[in-house]
């Protein structure tokens, strides 16, 4: 199964509140469209695996997305090593996309950052020929180097390099975030205050992208930065 866009959060949540928006609206395009968590999160203050898996799954279904994963690397260990390089490596291989979603590349847990250094590694080890890996029926993998690859903003506020238009897709972010009840939502059998639980996160991930949308004239959008230089063969797509 080859995929246009693989979007990689360190934890489950992190993709929907990075870039769901822009997922959203790349599958109304017609775009097949992957996430792959690296952890289960299980050192988070809240919630469990099996509750964080249950919410995983019930937010890809909000996003219409049908392919997610889980690398089951340690949360809150997460290195850029030789074996998380290539369990990255033979995923690239596996769905093939072109277009890469990150995260930040500097951000408060330290779990974003060090994912953010070891996926867009794995990203360029996974274009040497040499490096073998094998799917599971033993075949041979071939080398791919995703064309694009787009950081997403987490805690700190980044300038963004690209601002993308999200309009008509930001309830369907936020109704993707919520899914994770155990994480944003404080109840009497699990009443321990986080930093994303607090009150008013919810609205400030909503006026972030209410605010980059401001910025680039439009409803809502979301912002990422870019390792690379972004290329383009016609002035016009800049147009809207």
């Amino acid at each position: 199964m080859k995929v246009d866009i693989l979007a990689f959060g360190a934890h489950p949540d992190d993709v929907e509140l990075g870039c769901s928006g822009t997922l959203a609206r790349s599958v109304s395009q017609g775009m097949i469209v992957g996430i792959i968590d690296l952890s289960y999160g299980e050192l988070g203050t809240k919630g469990d695996v099996q509750t964080r898996q249950k919410e995983a799954t019930r937010a890809a279904t909000i996003l219409g997305i049908k392919l997610r994963k889980n690398l089951g690397l340690p949360d809150g260990f997460i290195a850029n090593d030789r074996e998380s390089r290539l369990k990255i490596v033979q995923i690239l291989r596996t769905y093939r996309p072109e277009i890469i979603f990150s995260t930040a590349k500097n951000d408060r847990h330290i779990d974003h950052r060090n994912s953010n250094r070891l996926i867009n590694d794995a990203c360029f080890l996974s274009g040497l020929k040499k490096i073998e890996t094998k799917d599971k029926n033993g075949k041979c993998l071939e080398a791919w180097r995703p064309k694009v690859i787009l950081e997403y903003i987490q805690w700190e506020e980044l300038k963004p390099d690209i601002v993308y238009d999200i309009t008509g897709f930001l309830e369907i972010k936020m109704s993707a975030i919520r899914a994770y009840r155990s994480q944003f939502f404080n109840s009497e059998e699990n009443p321990d205050i986080t930093p994303i639980s607090k009150p008013g996160f919810l609205e400030s991930m909503q006026s972030r992208a209410l605010n980059l949308g401001r910025l680039i004239g439009t409803k809502a959008g979301e912002g990422f930065t870019s390792p690379n230089h972004l290329s383009i063969d016609r002035l016009s797509v800049l147009i809207r």
